[in-house]
């Protein structure tokens, strides 16, 4: 069996912090044990017989739990301590028989699931006293998401910034819901798009993730897990209309999640996840178990695990984190909750809760027992390496994918109201705008409509734009997806003019607006296709994989993704098919599925690629005009070059 390490009881000895990981032990043989409504559990190899006085652990839960595989190896484990004995309470006695027939132990490990008495659980803890594992009265607090969130606020422990929505008639002022095109207004705090839906019990999984119509818009909605799907894509943009909810900012998590389970305020054991929020689908193994991954905690985490541990009262506890933007985040608290699969953390939980019960209860039972000491074993977590040296950085600029026909059409608009939009949006900050947003571009397309109504009926009004044009701005303002935009640039002395001549001239004219409408271009299903086709191939790069992963192109990235152990970063610009052409990208490389849109909401970082690239275009912008208007100049005379002309190309 595996040590873990412990320390002494000096007053100057400091608790020591472990962190579990998964290991290929094979299984303890198993102890003797009874099927009837009350089970022992006893180890029968020693011969002698035990001493008069055995410490009792009452397991107190729904079958379902407290016969789960992870139970059963940690109760057989626990059961190697000489004055232990282990009593499981039937569920039909925890059901049906008052408390005051429930078996007597010394120590209570009872946690709540669903159908679970809690009331009768906390009522059997008064009337015998026994020392508590997990404290009961604290599990009325874990089955409220708004009390789990205002503990963890209490306890100094960073969460997701988030607001409350209580449907309660009897306080209304909780209740002020207004939800616009990309954000919801909860109570007076603002949460732009994407943001999370959770209700407030936590015993409801269904929660909700809203994307913003910049990247495709709908819904991805959670659940329990159903075979191999725990979310799936819904085009439904709008939020719920009943129950009460919590409404959080999203975390960018690099589509993995951070399980994190506590065995007492010194030990943690992490796994890494695929989010369920990615793609929905549940990535399991052979055995058809979910892959999880063992992850190194860092010192702040240690610490917040301890916190958490703490201010719930929950020796073994389940939590969940978010690591986003160099920060960890805590999102929930699951309370009991056990590893599944890992061997190593068998041994090492039932070695603490034995640890633990026996230095709690030991002395008052006149029981010999001190802590043993043991050496320090330390957590081997199991990485990809080569026989010389590894591959440490890769960075790749990529272009598009094949895309449609792009489509623009330009115009100069000098009427106040273009102007009053340009400056409302801070136009005049750059001299530059760009409006992709659909409430700004609806409002292009009002101006527009107006524009055309007016020159219609009144035929010597003062509107300086051309019909022709105003209509085919018009025509082409269904705008939707994330594949149109508008420019509008500031022009101090109008557009520019074809000829010298008519140059010297627009100097004096008077300032006017470029408008550029600009749509199309989108990413084709080719060009889906070519983006996931190079990133398998861009992950085969990377050497590695080892046991279920064996065999699979590319395994040894993905390991190193969903531990950690690397930093993968995908940044687009704002254009709709360099953005999609990302998440196909990043479909492709961590062997995803499903839509591309959660994907490119959480694994897509948005950038001035200008700056990344460090072109200088916008400084060139200026001498490029002149050179176009020259050329145009030239292109546009009907006659033969002269030696003049010569000299000066």
């Amino acid at each position: 069996m595996s040590s873990l390490t412990t320390s002494s009881e000096g007053e100057n000895s400091a608790p020591r912090f472990v962190v579990g990981s998964r290991d290929d032990e094979t299984d303890f043989p198993g102890s003797n044990m009874r099927t009837d409504e009350t089970d022992f559990f006893e180890d029968d190899e020693e011969e002698e017989s035990p001493p008069e006085r055995q410490i009792v652990v009452g397991i107190c839960a729904m079958t379902k739990k407290s016969k789960s595989k992870p139970m059963t190896q940690i109760l057989e484990r626990l059961c190697k301590f000489e004055y232990i004995t282990v009593v499981i309470m039937g569920e039909d006695v925890i059901l049906n028989e008052p408390v005051e027939n429930w078996p007597s132990c010394d120590c209570l490990i009872s946690f709540h699931s669903k159908g679970f008495p809690l009331d009768k659980a906390v009522a059997y803890a008064k009337l015998c006293k026994p020392f508590l594992i997990n404290d009961l009265d604290m599990q009325y607090y874990i089955q409220d998401r708004r009390e789990v969130y205002r503990i963890l606020q209490e306890e100094g422990i960073d969460l997701p910034r988030y607001a409350v929505l209580n449907r309660d008639p009897d306080r209304p002022e909780e209740c002020n819901l207004v939800e616009g095109e990309d954000h919801v207004e909860v109570n007076g705090a603002v949460f732009p798009k994407p943001f999370v839906e959770k209700p407030v019990s936590a015993e409801d999984h269904n929660v909700y993730i809203y994307y913003p119509t910049s990247a495709g818009g709908g819904s991805q909605r959670l659940f329990r897990k159903i075979g191999s799907r725990s979310s799936v894509y819904s085009p439904e943009s709008s939020v719920r209309k009943t129950g009460s909810y919590i409404y959080e900012e999203f975390m960018p998590t690099d589509g993995t999640d951070v399980k994190v389970y506590t065995v007492g305020p010194d030990y943690a054991h992490a796994e890494a996840r695929k989010s369920p929020a990615l793609d929905g689908k549940v990535e399991r193994d052979s055995e058809g178990k979910e892959i999880r991954y063992p992850v190194m905690l860092t010192a702040m985490e240690k610490l917040v695990a301890r916190k958490v541990c703490v201010a719930f009262k929950q020796t073994v506890c389940g939590f969940d984190l978010l690591r986003a933007n160099g920060h960890s985040f805590v999102c929930d608290v699951n309370g009991f909750s056990f590893v599944k699969n890992s061997m190593k953390y068998y041994d090492d939980c039932a070695k603490i809760l034995g640890n633990i019960i026996m230095r709690e209860l030991a002395p008052q039972f006149h029981i010999p027992w001190s802590i043993p000491t043991e050496a320090e074993d330390i957590p081997i977590v199991p990485t990809t390496s080569g026989t010389m040296m590894e591959l440490r950085c890769v960075i790749a600029v990529i272009r598009h994918g094949d895309r449609t026909p792009k489509q623009k059409m330009k115009m100069e608009v000098k009427h106040p109201r273009f102007f009053e939009l340009f400056e409302k949006y801070d136009g005049y900050k750059t001299g530059k705008l760009k409006l992709k947003k659909p409430e700004q571009l609806q409002e292009v397309l009002d101006i527009a409509r107006q524009l055309v109504v007016d020159l219609g009926t009144h035929s010597d009004c003062e509107i300086e734009e051309r019909k022709s044009k105003l209509e085919q701005l018009k025509r082409y303002g269904h705008f939707s997806g994330i594949n149109r935009k508008v420019q509008l640039t500031y022009l101090p002395h109008g557009h520019p003019k074809a000829t010298s001549e008519d140059e010297e001239a627009r100097r004096e004219s008077a300032p006017s607006l470029l408008l550029v409408l600009k749509w199309g271009g989108e990413l084709t299903p080719a060009g889906r296709v070519q983006a996931e086709e190079l990133g398998r191939a861009f992950r085969c790069m990377y050497p590695g994989g080892q046991g279920d992963y064996a065999g699979f192109p590319g395994c040894g990235l993905l390991r190193l993704h969903s531990t950690y152990r690397h930093d993968l970063k995908i940044y687009a610009s704002d254009e709709g098919r360099v953005q999609m052409t990302a998440a196909a990208f990043a479909k492709g490389l961590l062997a995803l599925e499903g839509e591309l849109t959660p994907i490119l909401v959480q694994m897509v970082k948005s950038a001035n690629m200008n700056g990344l690239l460090d072109s200088d275009s916008d400084s060139l912008s200026s001498c490029q005009h002149r050179v176009k208007a020259r050329l145009h100049e030239i292109m546009q005379k009907d006659a033969e070059f002269s030696e003049e002309d010569y000299e000066k190309v």
